[in-house]
């Protein structure tokens, strides 16, 4: 593993996206000097010329060159995002081939991590609500965590941030199988469930690499699984007795009653929930303004491991329920007439069924209104029935066309697969707000672009019912 001291001069390309804005950032804070390239001129480029970052639009062969002559020094280091790759990026092949060290992503967030304790959340489902929950609970019990998060943290203002305390949280993704690239000394698994077949060969692969991550735990260090997910337990199966030899604690967590963490006297509405934990004799109440039992388990996942940090259960269940958001996670966009907008990045059955589950529960005796955008051909290939399904619980369900992100489209595969009615953006605009009424709630959902809807349901609802309710901002 590299540490940040080694990386001389860093060049990022993908500068602009969630995950490398956030490593280049937190390596400006630490004195390391950066440049970037990004094919688009997003706004979070500004922040970084603002600081006086070099900064380049569009991909070119000659632009670390053009970077070394206006810094007058050499690149070192390059740091890619996972679609900056060989042969398909001229500036990463230029790159290689000048004999700079080149680093995924995962390898320049290592680094950051390299001289911290390392929290590292991975599972196919919940890791960005975690992460978060984890840094701010770590936060306001005082122990000031670094974090490099998938979302911006309500409270923090930022998805990645430098802290003066030894705990570094971090997201680690198994979507490309780059979750292998850390050694943390606290590793949570939210769950494991099959996805991202387009980069695995089958499910044994995906759940492999899983094994792979938890044999990566340092010596000494802690496991926090959940056990109300049956391929946690079954990641469990796999390593406990490798765990056990090099002293790695295990602990689970859930609503099961054989979990070490256990959830009881769980109530909710829409304001967020309430419940108790419990281990062994001890018992605290947790107070969280997220709902959905989803978000219980992410805050049981992060209990579980501010105990491993040294927190006592009352300490980490009262920190954790300082958690107000993340962004695109059941985010409210805004309230009109008491009709409720709210976005969330759920991608996956098992996502769209917690977060319907959620809204629900939310919606007292209204009516749930959804608007789903499939996010990648392979994934929709994959899931098409069981999306449909999971959709159905919506009291009316419109669909967008798929949003391809990196994917070409595949023959036959489209949102009509789903068996829910096909909308363009507007059809999906005018289908929910025709037939939202006070107390009811429209969910934006999905990993692409759909999350710029619930701006337009909002103002489509205030066009058609201006004398009904002022709104309430989502903010």
């Amino acid at each position: 593993m590299s540490t940040l001291t080694e990386l001389g001069r860093v060049h990022f390309l993908g500068m602009a996206g969630v995950g490398v804005s956030a490593i280049a950032r937190l390596m400006l804070t630490e004195g390391v000097p950066i440049s970037g390239t990004d094919g688009k001129d997003l706004p979070v480029l500004d922040e970084f010329r603002a600081a006086g970052v070099p900064v380049r639009v569009g991909y070119a062969g000659e632009n670390i060159a053009s970077v070394e002559a206006e810094a007058g020094e050499p690149v070192d280091t390059v740091v890619a995002s996972s679609v900056a790759k060989a042969g398909r990026n001229a500036e990463y092949d230029a790159a290689a081939a000048a004999g700079k060290r080149m680093l995924h992503r995962s390898e320049g967030l290592a680094a950051c991590m390299s001289a911290k304790r390392g929290i590292a959340v991975a599972g196919t489902h919940g890791k960005t609500t975690t992460s978060s929950m984890t840094a701010v609970m770590l936060h306001a019990a005082g122990l000031e965590p670094s974090f490099a998060i998938g979302a911006t943290v309500a409270g923090f203002g930022t998805n990645a941030q430098p802290g003066s305390g030894e705990w570094f949280v971090a997201e680690a993704d198994e979507s490309d199988g780059t979750l292998v690239n850390y050694s943390p000394e606290i590793a949570i698994v939210t769950n494991v469930e099959p996805d991202h077949l387009d980069h695995y060969s089958s499910a044994e692969e995906f759940e492999q690499v899983f094994v792979t991550f938890s044999g990566n735990i340092l010596p000494g260090g802690a496991l926090v699984l959940c056990a109300d997910d049956d391929g946690a337990r079954a990641l469990e199966q796999r390593v406990a007795a490798e765990l056990a030899r090099r002293r790695v604690t295990l602990t689970t967590y859930g609503f099961s009653e054989d979990a070490g963490l256990r959830i009881t006297e769980h109530t909710e509405d829409f304001s967020g929930q309430q419940f108790t934990l419990t281990r062994g004799d001890a018992a605290a109440q947790v107070r969280l303004r997220a709902p959905g039992r989803h978000n219980a388990l992410n805050a049981a996942a992060a209990v579980g491991t501010g105990l491993q940090a040294g927190l006592s259960l009352a300490q980490a269940a009262e920190a954790v329920g300082e958690f107000a958001g993340s962004s695109r996670r059941f985010e409210r966009r805004g309230e009109v007439a008491g009709i409720r907008v709210i976005d969330d990045y759920a991608h996956h059955p098992t996502e769209l069924a917690a977060v319907l589950s959620a809204a629900r529960s939310a919606v007292g005796g209204g009516a749930v209104h959804a608007v789903f955008q499939p996010h990648l051909f392979s994934r929709t290939q994959a899931f098409a029935r069981e999306f449909g399904q999971e959709l159905s619980a919506a009291d009316t369900a419109a669909v967008l066309e798929i949003y391809p992100a990196r994917e070409e489209p595949i023959e036959g595969v489209t949102a009509g697969l789903l068996g829910h009615p096909v909308h363009t953006w507007q059809g999906a605009v005018d289908a929910v707000v025709d037939a939202a009424e006070p107390g009811d709630i429209i969910l934006t959902l999905g990993a692409g672009d759909v999350t710029e809807l619930g701006d337009r349901i909002v103002e489509a609802l205030q066009r058609a019912r201006p004398h009904e309710s002022n709104v309430v901002d989502g903010s």
